[in-house]
């Protein structure tokens, strides 16, 4: 489901609790020595109360010493508004806000329209439509993907490097050295659960999704091999059962035994299908449910979520230019736009982590009210990510071991 809410009492985002030292020595139990860990302390910004986004070695406070408003350089503000339009994929109004955030860029840049095909479509259907209509009119010029399937692209040599005016702001580890992609946002995995089905208590941990109570009402939303939330639920459940980011194989298993047991369902989770009581649990990203609240609430429906206790796990999308698109210069200033204030603040207000965040809390521009869609601060100043290599090893056990296990 590529799915705003209020402070409603019905969406409880549960999750203060759930740190455990255990679970974060990489962000999962992990205490290899060849782990990257990527979190940071948020005493790099101890003047406010708000956490900050994950930073490699260096410190945060050399990416964020001042913010300022910046604008793309006028030839490609000029040159996009000359092409007149910009061909994204897979956005969904209720993903991140992006209804909002599209609809901010088009009051920018007037001029330029900005379809969003297939927006229910996954990060590989992303990759196929690129490859399908390269050279038409309708090819996609930027793209929103998984870190494996910006990893796939980045092999097949189909990105357009650039880097957006506000590039010194975004932390390193979340963005190409090159400016092949930035991160613009991130999320954390979590159970949702709709409590009007299921009223006997919502499961608060992966543990708990075993109970023989849930049979037949657990879904992924896609197909770990190809889709980023599925794949980070993967691997948030690998790091529940002994695993780590070297180590996908007991995520798997686990999603193998949750189908023998008929608790793990093979319906895809819609926002149509979670109204219908079709899928009554999912596992999603955090910033997902804030978009689909108003509608449950018009059904009538209670929910509530949770970010598991025993596997906390955050990840990325990666968002760039695609290499000889039809609309290059509009897709650059789609790019300037998702990380810059507007960009960054519509993201937060879907609940979602944007990667200038610690220099907007630094620079003033982020109150607690805007927070309110959001995590819990403690989760997310302890969110750690996998390095690239640890992905492309964990993709490779996915493609060989899911349809054996799980099918």
């Amino acid at each position: 489901m590529r799915t705003k809410n209020d402070t409603q009492k019905r969406f409880r985002l549960v999750g203060s609790l759930l740190i455990a030292a255990s679970l974060f020595a990489a962000c999962g139990g992990d205490d290899s020595a060849d782990v990257e860990e990527t979190t940071v302390d948020t005493a790099t910004i101890a003047d406010t109360a708000s956490t900050i986004a994950p930073e490699t070695e260096t410190t945060m406070a050399e990416d964020v010493s001042t913010t300022e408003a910046c604008t793309p350089d006028q030839e490609t503000i000029d040159a996009g508004k000359s092409e007149g339009q910009v061909n994204l994929i897979a956005l969904p109004d209720n993903w991140a806000n992006y209804k909002g955030i599209l609809s901010a860029y088009r009051d920018k840049y007037p001029e330029i329209k900005n379809p969003v095909a297939n927006p229910d479509a996954s990060s590989a259907d992303e990759l196929t439509a690129v490859e399908t209509l390269k050279g038409q009119p309708d090819m996609p010029d930027a793209l929103d993907v998984s870190p494996a399937i910006a990893q796939e692209v980045d092999t097949k040599g189909l990105w357009e490097p650039y880097k957006p005016c506000s590039w010194d702001e975004i932390p390193t580890n979340m963005k190409d050295p090159n400016g092949k992609w930035v991160a613009a946002y991130y999320g954390i995995m979590a159970i949702g659960t709709n409590t009007t089905i299921v009223a006997d208590g919502a499961p608060k941990s992966f543990a708990d999704l075993k109970d023989p109570k849930y049979k037949g009402k657990i879904s992924l939303n896609g197909d770990p091999r190809e889709a980023g939330a599925a794949f980070a639920a993967v691997m948030a459940a690998s790091i529940a059962n002994g695993g780590s980011f070297d180590d996908i194989l007991p995520g798997i298993e686990y999603f193998a035994e949750l189908k023998q047991s008929g608790n793990l369902a093979g319906t895809d989770v819609t926002e149509a299908t979670v109204i219908s009581g079709e899928t009554p649990i999912w596992l999603d990203w955090t910033y997902n449910y804030p978009g689909l609240a108003p509608t449950l609430t018009e059904n009538g429906i209670t929910w509530e979520i949770n970010v598991p206790s025993d596997g906390v796990y955050g990840g990325y999308y990666a968002q760039g230019v695609v290499k000889d698109s039809p609309h290059p210069n509009a897709a650059k200033l789609w790019i300037d736009h998702i990380v810059s204030d507007e960009g960054a603040l519509g993201y937060i207000e879907g609940g979602a982590v944007p990667a200038r965040y610690a220099a907007l809390v630094a620079a003033g521009k982020v109150t607690d009210a805007m927070k309110k869609n959001m995590p819990a601060d403690e989760l997310v100043a302890k969110v750690a990510f996998p390095s690239q290599e640890q992905i492309t090893k964990a993709k490779e056990v996915l493609a060989e071991q899911w349809p054996t296990l799980v099918g």
